[in-house]
């Protein structure tokens, strides 16, 4: 169902719209993330200050769209391997993105909306949070810490390591600040589980000294990192950079996971099956990924043409994230627009979202929903929901956040 008018013809569709059977326990994870050592009162107050994080109800998705988006982001991580591609996307990513010390990066985010032509995928991510949260939420815990662990360990071996990290650092600006913080504690619990030595701190708190990355005097082994700095250009990122350059940590994901596959720029290329067949791209996955939306840059060349056409059309920053300066066409001001031309921005084809019914204060209302797969090397791990109201996804819409998907 791709809007309110939308016949609903489908058996996903009809539980969208109708299924409120479906027990979801948001205070379940709760209980995980108190388990991590916080105190009763600590946990109840990370709950209280987001209660947007969990929505109330389950998202349907066929059998047919899960394949279909696994297919996608497999053909977009077999495509990134092509010396090719790399060129080409390196050609606009920092100089920092072209140090390839071998990690693929953990827990990649595919974000795909799903229409009545299939699964569009919107955009790609290497921050990907909310993992464990939603293992958590869905009652897949276990499993999902089993092949988080794992990815952990495949990329210390990528990196050229034997054995397994000693210490591991969860990296975010200002961490117990971030919305997402429940869920690094949840990691964090899980690596000391494992025998590891985990910390959370800020970039800030980090230096590279005698050839090591520490916190204070503990050296860190491996990063797990969670920054929106991408390409560690931040001051306070100073010792992260240096550290990474010199090879002394393992760091996933990296500025170069976030060039090859991340940064917006790349959707001009991955929709475009005339610049993938010229770059090398294989019959089948040029195929495959001809579903995606058209994205375009935006330059003075084309900009009268987009302003034209900019009802139909998104438009996001290159290195943006989390809906941020993200600007449907129908909605520009000529303001706005003029800091789109003075940035590096992109204009995707509009895809509009799928709706999921929701009961909030006993009445129904729909919410708009999209589709992440987190995933690992090109294979899906977790696939959740995000549902919403408003331009982009949000954690505030009463009755939305992270919902549990279920594979009809």
């Amino acid at each position: 169902m791709t809007g309110a008018a939308a016949v609903v013809d489908s058996l996903e569709d009809r539980l969208n719209q109708d299924c409120f059977c479906i027990d979801v326990d948001p205070a379940r994870v709760w209980r995980a993330v108190q388990a991590t050592g916080l105190t009763p009162e600590a946990a109840a107050a990370l709950a209280a200050a987001r209660p947007g994080l969990f929505a109330r109800a389950a998202a349907f998705v066929s059998r047919a769209e899960y394949q279909a988006m696994a297919a996608i982001l497999g053909a977009v991580e077999t495509v990134a391997t092509l010396p090719s591609y790399q060129a080409a996307v390196l050609a606009w990513a920092p100089p920092i993105a072209r140090f390839d010390p071998g990690p693929r990066g953990v827990l990649m985010g595919y974000d795909f909306h799903l229409t009545d032509d299939g699964p569009k995928l919107i955009e790609i991510n290497t921050n990907a949070g909310g993992a464990l949260l939603n293992a958590h939420l869905a009652q897949t815990a276990p499993a999902s810490e089993d092949a988080l662990w794992a990815m952990f360990l495949a990329e210390w071996r990528l990196h050229g390591r034997s054995g397994v990290p000693e210490t591991i650092a969860i990296v975010d600006r200002a961490p117990v600040g971030q919305y997402l913080y429940p869920e690094f504690l949840l990691v964090r619990d899980l690596f000391a589980r494992r025998g590891v030595q985990a910390v959370i701190a800020d970039p800030g708190e980090l230096s590279f000294e005698a050839s090591r990355l520490r916190l204070g005097a503990m050296a860190i082994d491996l990063v797990y990192n969670r920054l929106t700095d991408f390409a560690f250009e931040d001051p306070g990122s100073a010792a992260l950079r240096q550290s990474w350059l010199a090879g002394a940590a393992v760091v996933t994901p990296s500025p170069r996971n976030h060039a090859l596959l991340a940064d917006k720029r790349n959707l001009t290329l991955l929709g475009d099956p005339a610049r993938l067949a010229a770059l090398g791209a294989l019959d089948g996955d040029r195929t495959v990924l001809d579903a995606l939306p058209r994205t375009r840059l935006v330059t003075p060349e084309n900009a009268e043409a987009l302003w034209a056409a900019r009802a139909k059309l998104f438009f996001k920053p290159a290195g943006g994230y989390a809906g941020k300066a993200v600007y449907r066409g129908d909605k520009l001001t000529r303001g706005v627009w003029q800091n789109i031309l003075a940035g590096d921005y992109v204009a995707q084809d509009f895809a509009a979202p799928s709706l999921r019914n929701v009961q909030v204060d006993g009445a129904v209302e729909a919410r708009k929903m999209d589709v992440r797969l987190y995933a690992y090397a090109g294979k899906p791990l977790l696939a959740a929901a995000r549902l919403y109201q408003g331009q982009t996804t949000n954690f505030r819409t009463p009755g939305g956040g992270f919902a549990p998907v279920i594979i009809t």
